[in-house]
This record gives C-alpha cells, sequence and structure tokens, in this order.
C-alpha cells in the first residue's frame, strides 16, 4: 500500500515503510548534489529527517509520519544523484517500523 505526505511517498510492506521522494518534488528540485542526514533514530512527524543541495534549491526533508529509523539509504550520502532515479530500489530515503497504522491511514493515497 503506497500513501502521499509531504510531498514523499511512504510505502507500506508488512510493518516495514519505506520513505522516498515523489517524481513532482524530484522535477522540483532538480538535480541533487549534497545530502545530509539527521541522526535520529526516532522520528516525529514532520520532523526534519534530511537535508539536500540541489540545482533548484536548498530544501529540508521532514518525515511525513512518526516511526523508529531502522536503515537509512547511506549510498546517497557518496551519490546524492540516487534520489533522482526512478528506481524505487535506488531512490528511498529511509525505513521505518512503529508506525502508528491510523497516522498512515490518514495519509493521501498515491
Amino acid at each position: 500500500m503506497k500513501k502521499r505526505g509531504n510531498f514523499l511517498f511512504i510505502e507500506k510492506e508488512d510493518s516495514l515503510y519505506t520513505v522516498s521522494m515523489t517524481p513532482e518534488l524530484q522535477d522540483d528540485v532538480g538535480t541533487i548534489g549534497f545530502v545530509e542526514f539527521a541522526m535520529e533514530d526516532e522520528l516525529e512527524t514532520d520532523q526534519p529527517m534530511l537535508n539536500l543541495e540541489a540545482s533548484k534549491t536548498v530544501l529540508e526533508i521532514t518525515a511525513p509520519l512518526a516511526g523508529k529509523v531502522v536503515e537509512r539509504n547511506d549510498a546517497l550520502t557518496s551519490e546524492p544523484e540516487l534520489l533522482n532515479s526512478a528506481n524505487k530500489d535506488e531512490n528511498w530515503i529511509v525505513k521505518l517500523t512503529d508506525v502508528d497504522e491510523n497516522e498512515f491511514n490518514n495519509l493521501e493515497d498515491a
């Protein structure tokens, strides 16, 4: 099941929630040249989780929902342009668990 929030996709598989940029956000920011993760292991809704510098903007990406960060896409640190990829295996940002199911269900359908 896939939802949208904060211009991000949130895809749920079992109890894992994968957060990635929407194509619209990818287009809006342009080519990404630098990313820096917030290092918190617990995110609250709208808390910063990633800072990026791109050809069109500098942007703080905030969490679309609260949860525990179980994995970060560390490849983005050395290859930030992966966020511009259409391949969902490359362009994800973080993976979360311990997400409130009601909070997820209240997000917009993707």
